[in-house]
């Protein structure tokens, strides 16, 4: 009997021991994918955001037609997207205006399906200038 034990005990801490062995552990040096540091891609480079703060008012404007404000939200001032809250009376559809964001490409404003606007990109500080959707001149400047 202390014999079946004895080789009882035995075989359960090499069973345990054989489980502590296993390959998906990881190691020193590797990511949360277990492969190790050198074998990753590099991490993506965060957006470039915009070379002005996009939040607060701002006067929008389109060739053939009067300039309206819109008030731009954002997270933090070096924030790559946000909230648009379009003024009464904005021209064309940009009334429908909900968001913005900022890529390589520069400013695009979006409606309230995602669907592009307008994009812009920078014209001087404080100043956006570019084209709507349908092919109209707009600006963007505080």
């Amino acid at each position: 009997m202390a014999f079946r034990s004895a080789v009882l005990s035995a075989i359960v801490c090499a069973l345990v021991l054989a489980a502590c062995s296993g390959g998906d552990r990881k190691t020193l040096g590797s990511g949360s994918d277990g492969a190790p540091a050198a074998n990753r891609a590099p991490a993506a480079p965060a957006p470039k955001p915009p070379p002005v703060s996009m939040a607060g008012r701002w006067t929008f404007s389109a060739t053939g037609s009067t300039s309206r404000r819109m008030t731009f939200g954002a997270t933090s001032p070096d924030a790559t997207e946000g909230t648009i809250a379009p003024g009464a009376g904005c021209p064309f559809n940009f009334f429908i205006s909900r968001k913005w964001n900022y890529t390589e490409a520069g400013l695009t404003l979006r409606d309230h399906m995602a669907q592009s606007l307008a994009q812009l990109g920078p014209a001087g500080p404080d100043r956006f200038e570019g084209k709507a959707s349908a092919g109209q001149e707009v600006a963007l400047s505080r």
